[in-house]
Formats: C-alpha cells, sequence, structure tokens
C-alpha cells in the first residue's frame, strides 16, 4: 500500500479523544500533516496539557488506527506536543504574591477556618489583594462559609498555560477541593492524591497579583503541611487556639512545627478564639468558659505577640454557616474585632520582612 498523508489522517479521524468525545481530527490535536518516509509515519498530536490522563491511551489508540488502516508493517512514530506549558519550578511559583501567610492549628475544632477566612475578608475590607487556599483537603470548609457551595471553577489560558481561575467572593479570590467534590460524600483519598491535588490549586491556578496568600491549613501536622512547606516559601504562621489547657498543649506542637530548624517558618503570633462568652442580651458580660487568658501566657512565654483574642458570639457561628463572615459586620464587635486583628496582622507582617530574611523552600530529603 502506498502510503500518504491523507490516508494517515482518515485513520487518526477514527480515534476519539476521551477529553473532547470528538475524534483526533476534529479536536485539533493533529499537529502537522504527517511525515512519511517510505514505511516510516511520524504524526505529531498536541494535548492540552502533560498531565493529561488520556495522554498514553491515545497514542496506544492512534498507533493502533494507523496500523488497521495502513498495514501492520508501517513503522509508526507519535510525537507529543503540548498547549500548557510546564508547570514552573517550585523557587518560581507565585511571583506576583508578596505574603504567604499559613493559618494553623494544633488541634481541630478551635475554629481555625472560621479566623482564616474572617482574616482574608478583613484584609480585603482594609484594601489589600487577598487570595485564600483551603488546604483542608479532606475537610474543606471555604465553600460553605463564603457561600458559595454551588460554584464550579474554570480553566482560562494564561501565558501559555491552563490555570484554574478562582472564585471570587467579598473582594477575596478562593479555591477549595470542595468545589471539585461532592460536598455529601467523604473524601477517601491516599496521602499522594491529597498532596498532588493540593499541589494543583497552588501552582496551577490563576491567583494574580496578590498582597497576602492565606493558607487554610488542616489541624496537626500531617503530609499537607510538609507539601507546603516544601511548595511554598511562607513568610510566617499564625496559631489558632482556645484557652483550654488541652488546645495550647497542641498549639505548642504547631509552633514546634514551624520552628523546627529545618523549616524555620517565622510565628507571627497566636490568636486566642473563643476567648470569652458573652451572650447577645448581655454584649457587655464576659463568660470564660474555656479557661482565661491562656494565648496571653502561650504568648508570653514563646516570646511571640497575641494577635488577637475574639470573644465567643452566637453570630459568628450564625454568620459563618450563612456564608457571611463576621468580618463582612464592621458595625458589629466581632467584625470590629477581625478588622482589629487584620491590621495586627499587617504591623506584624511588615515587620517580619524588614528583620528577617525571605523564608527557604523546604528540602524533599531525596
Amino acid at each position: 500500500m502506498t502510503l500518504y498523508p491523507k490516508l494517515i489522517i482518515d485513520a487518526l479521524a477514527t480515534v476519539t479523544y476521551a477529553g473532547t468525545k470528538k475524534n483526533l481530527v476534529e479536536s485539533n490535536m493533529v499537529a502537522d500533516t504527517p511525515s512519511i518516509n517510505g514505511n516510516h509515519v511520524r504524526v505529531v498530536l498536541e494535548f492540552p496539557r502533560e498531565t493529561d490522563p488520556f495522554l498514553k491511551s491515545t497514542v496506544k489508540a492512534a498507533e493502533a488506527a494507523i496500523h488497521y488502516h495502513c498495514g501492520k508493517d508501517v513503522e509508526v512514530e507519535i510525537l507529543t506536543e503540548f498547549r500548557s506549558k510546564p508547570r514552573p519550578e517550585v523557587d518560581k511559583l507565585l511571583p506576583q504574591v508578596k505574603n504567604i501567610v499559613a493559618v494553623s492549628s494544633g488541634k481541630g475544632g478551635v475554629g481555625k477556618s472560621t479566623v482564616a477566612a474572617n482574616l482574608a475578608i478583613a484584609l480585603a475590607r482594609l484594601g489589600y489583594r487577598v487570595g485564600l487556599l483551603d488546604t483542608d483537603i479532606f475537610g474543606p470548609s471555604v465553600p460553605k462559609m463564603f457561600g458559595v457551595e454551588d460554584a464550579r471553577p474554570y480553566a482560562v489560558e494564561v501565558d501559555g498555560r491552563q490555570l484554574i481561575e478562582p472564585i471570587e467572593q467579598y473582594g477575596v479570590r478562593l479555591l477549595s477541593i470542595g468545589f471539585f467534590v461532592n460536598p455529601d460524600t467523604a473524601t477517601l483519598w491516599r496521602g499522594g492524591m491529597a498532596t498532588s491535588a493540593l499541589k494543583q490549586l497552588i501552582a496551577d491556578a490563576n491567583w494574580g497579583e496578590l498582597d497576602y496568600f492565606i493558607l487554610d491549613t488542616p489541624p496537626g501536622t500531617s503530609d499537607i503541611h510538609l507539601t507546603l512547606l516544601q511548595t511554598l516559601a511562607i513568610t510566617g504562621a499564625i496559631i489558632v487556639s482556645t484557652p483550654q489547657d488541652v488546645a495550647l498543649a497542641d498549639a505548642r506542637k504547631g509552633i514546634d512545627m514551624y520552628r523546627n530548624e529545618k523549616v524555620n517558618v517565622p510565628i507571627l503570633g497566636l490568636v486566642e478564639n473563643m476567648a470569652w462568652f458573652t451572650p447577645a442580651e448581655l454584649p457587655e458580660n464576659r463568660y470564660y468558659i474555656f479557661g482565661r487568658e491562656g494565648c496571653r501566657r502561650l504568648a508570653e512565654e514563646m516570646n511571640v505577640p497575641l494577635l488577637a483574642q475574639i470573644p465567643l458570639v452566637q453570630s459568628i457561628c450564625e454568620n459563618g454557616d450563612n456564608g457571611t463572615p463576621a468580618a463582612l459586620h464592621a458595625d458589629t464587635m466581632t467584625g470590629q474585632a477581625f478588622l482589629a486583628f487584620a491590621q495586627s496582622v499587617v504591623t506584624v507582617v511588615n515587620r517580619r520582612n524588614r528583620e528577617l530574611p525571605r523564608t527557604e523552600i523546604v528540602g524533599t530529603g531525596e
């Protein structure tokens, strides 16, 4: 059989690309006219990105189709190209982001996500460009707290790369694994899958220019924290705790993780959440149901600032559940508390940047 380009194109037109449900020709994936040299055929297929999950199966199907339509003795060489440029090296990620702040807690249930969400909104209300990444792969809460549970990010092309466009709400650019999974289904992923998803939310998203990039981290210390430390040069960490002794013991572990000599991320300060209970009908009253001044004592012991004491007020919970965080309500006691907290964060970040060198990314140990 005499080989000619149209014969090869017709063979490729019988192969369906799973990414578009159309054939390779209709999907504009045949990058150039097939090259024929005697019995040797060279085809260049263009895929959307290097990490295309259908790449290997599509290449095999294309090779099989050419053999079927043109003869088994044809030598087939298939090269691949990619429309999206490769992901930048780790130390070149997010070049337009000025400050990366991790909001952490030693244990769950202390209101860390509430603090992170309200900090992001308060910073935006102060006029800063803010992004918030929900890094809790297994228990994402940011979509609900911002009232955007039904939002679905889409892809945009930026400088030759296909990137995820963050959802914008209340002046904050948001991403969370919660936008991509069923909210009613448990996320049963091994550690490697979770860290891979997290890297995509960081490196393959169109974060743009940000003054503050807030990381809402999972409680405790885990693979997720290590991935963040190995991927981003974190400006500093904020530790959230209640005044309760058991929470303070775990907060110490969180501080120790960031202060570890191999990590060396500065602690910007502590936040005492649920510092006291104030009933709506008695706004002047304070009931210290989780203990009193525990974070203040820990801050003094660890020689770090106490950035805020946030009261336990029913409206904070209600506003979070309703997707309208307390920082939106500047005329309330809690709204003012979060705005004051954000101003304290700006102050300590500026001081940290003047006095300390840039944080180094933690090595992988390979």
